[in-house]
Parts: structure tokens; sequence; C-alpha cells
């Protein structure tokens, strides 16, 4: 078996949470912060710091804005974050198919 496609693997969205939250952004144009936390069934801070590190990769990007006055953040993939998350797909889908030649 070949460890390589192992070895590429993005650890940044390797982490299921992380995982989780991208997945759901590749499906739609972008989610409420309530919306991932309720869908996810994550608390607050597991949310906020998963995002937080998206961020800092530069997978997604974060708007902060006002809906009938009350906060409202909003998060959507980046281009980089789009590409990260194809590339992360592939790579899998390369992982499952090496797999299964093994048998």
């Amino acid at each position: 078996m070949n460890p390589e496609p192992f070895l590429q693997l993005d650890r940044v969205i390797h982490e299921k949470g992380r995982l989780a939250i991208l997945s759901l952004l590749a499906a739609t144009p972008e989610l409420s912060f309530t919306e991932m936390r309720e869908t996810l069934g994550m608390t607050d801070g597991n949310l906020t710091t998963h995002i937080r590190i998206l961020q800092e990769a530069g997978y997604i990007s974060i708007t902060k804005s006002y809906k009938n006055n009350r906060p409202l953040t909003t998060c959507s993939l980046t281009t980089a974050g789009r590409k990260a998350f194809a590339e992360y797909i592939n790579l899998l889908e390369q992982i499952v198919l090496q797999t299964k030649n093994l048998k």
C-alpha cells in the first residue's frame, strides 16, 4: 500500500469537526453560525474554535452583520477553501480506491 496519499491529507481539514463545517459550506453559498451550530450539534466554543482555525488557514470567510437588530455571523468557503476541500476529497477517493484494489 502506498502511504503517500495519507501523508498528503490536509491536517486542518482532516479533523472531523472542521471536515463537517467544510462539507456544509461546500453544499451552500453561506451559513449562519447558528445554522452550523444546530446542524452539527456543536457548542458555541467548539464551533468558534474550528471556524477560527479554518479562517486562519484561509479556507473560510466570516461576515458579521445585523439582522433585525441582532448580530449575525455568516461563513462561506473561500476560493482557496473550495480548492483545498476538493483536493482533500480527491485524496480520500485515491485512498479508498487503493484499499479496494488490495482485495
